[in-house]
């Protein structure tokens, strides 16, 4: 049996709980940008496996607004036995599907959204508004996309569009700035054209939710030159990430994302020529 990873901290006068969808089982070989047997020495030197990989999935429960926010929504059903822990971990802090008023999307990758619709093409969020990166959804959703795509990418592009038959007229595009009172969408574009970052701002606290700027930490905290092979735009998606990460140790700030590894909430710090993960310590009153 695989216990539901649920984590709530406290942010303001909001609770953000951190949830585990679990893991995918990755490969070296999915490294770009640095050679493959540094990859594997950051990998030692972080005690992580260089064989198997571990990508961890997560995403984030938005609590205290008039309804509850969803960041991202896992693989759903359909992906590898160690994925699509989504829903118990939603119903192990007593809230039903039913109850979600937006999901806020950070691109459109199956491992973000693939748990928004069930295997009969049902909405699994069946009252929420879902909100996707007007340059996200001009990449995927185009017309003519999928048949321009290579064939591996053409199932994304397929479930992208499954997405938005699903759930109609309660999809909502929008640009960077405020999407919902104390939330602001940040284009951190790079991984997919609108791979995009969401702050939650309560009072003096803050809380960046950083999306797929790292895959593997060990290895692109080091090196943020270091990119995966999903990447649409590697070179952007290197300079996105350096960005980011410089910003985020300069302010000192609290930082999520949805493969650093649960319960992936802390900070970063520079640490020579790259940087260093800095978790964020947790009490019962968080």
């Amino acid at each position: 049996m695989v216990r539901p990873g649920v984590l709530p901290w406290t942010l303001g006068d909001r609770v953000v709980v951190a949830l585990s969808d679990g893991y995918l089982v990755a490969s070296l070989g999915l490294v770009q940008g640095i050679p493959v047997d540094e990859a594997a020495s950051l990998q030692e030197r972080g005690f992580r496996s260089v064989e198997a990989p571990r990508i961890s999935v997560n995403a984030f429960l938005i609590l205290g607004g008039p309804a509850p926010v969803l960041v991202d929504a896992g693989m759903g059903a359909g992906g590898p036995a160690t994925l699509g822990h989504l829903p118990a971990a939603l119903a192990a802090c007593g809230v039903a599907p039913e109850a979600i008023g937006t999901v806020l999307v950070t691109h459109l990758h199956s491992d973000h959204i693939g748990g928004l619709v069930g295997p009969d093409r049902a909405a699994l969020f069946p009252n929420a508004e879902v909100v996707i990166p007007q340059a996200e959804a001009a990449y995927w959703l185009a017309e003519g996309a999928e048949g321009r795509a290579p064939e591996r990418a053409k199932a994304g592009f397929r479930r992208a569009h499954a997405l938005v038959g699903t759930y109609g007229d309660r999809i909502r595009r929008a640009g960077e700035g405020e999407v919902l009172p104390g939330i602001e969408a940040i284009l951190a574009p790079g991984h997919t054209p609108g791979h995009t970052a969401y702050r939650v701002q309560s009072g003096e606290k803050s809380l960046l939710i950083w999306g797929d700027v790292v895959h593997l930490p060990a290895i692109q905290l080091a090196r943020p030159e270091a990119g995966v092979s999903f990447d649409v735009d590697g070179a952007m998606a290197a300079a996105t990430r350096k960005r980011i990460l410089d910003q985020a140790a300069a302010d000192r700030s609290l930082v999520a994302g949805m493969h650093l590894e649960f319960p992936a909430l802390g900070s970063v710090r520079r640490d020579g020529a790259g940087f260093a993960w800095v978790p964020e310590q947790w009490s019962a009153a968080s």
